[in-house]
């Protein structure tokens, strides 16, 4: 039975670091070579999606289930404010989002913050729900 749970827990940790790795690839991508520039809110998620390749990936190198500590706090965090940004990005909070300067980005263009039709704010909130999913499914030792 231990060597299911930690089967699981393994393949859990590498699919929350597959994760973390395509949505920081893929916001690079829109940045880098489309030329999207984030808004405030898309900076703030970065800084919580960043960091959790580095921490997800030395975990999955060492088989360290016990990273989902480190991990979740970021995951958490990353998760509120894509919650946030998406309430906003669908009117459900009534509070317009502003570009970041005068001629930066803003999230009410629909074109510029799209990817295949899926909104940046969404595919924010569903990486950091599926990362947080995987942190669940990963049992081991307790530091």
């Amino acid at each position: 039975m231990t060597s299911t749970v930690t089967t699981r827990g393994q393949s859990a940790l590498t699919l929350a670091f597959l994760i973390a790795l395509a949505a920081t690839l893929g916001a690079l991508f829109i940045g880098e070579v489309l030329g999207r520039m984030p808004c405030t809110l898309c900076w703030y998620q970065r800084i919580a999606m960043f960091p959790l390749v580095v921490i997800l990936g030395v975990a999955a190198l060492r088989d360290d289930l016990s990273a989902r500590l480190t991990a979740a706090p970021l995951a958490l965090a990353g998760a509120a404010l894509a919650g946030w940004h998406s309430g906003l990005y669908a009117g459900l909070i009534p509070q317009a989002i502003a570009p970041c300067t005068k001629d930066g980005p803003s999230c009410t263009d629909a074109a510029a913050q799209t990817v295949l039709g899926l909104p940046l704010p969404y595919l924010s909130l569903a990486a950091f729900a599926a990362i947080l999913i995987c942190l669940t499914q990963m049992k081991g030792p307790r530091a």
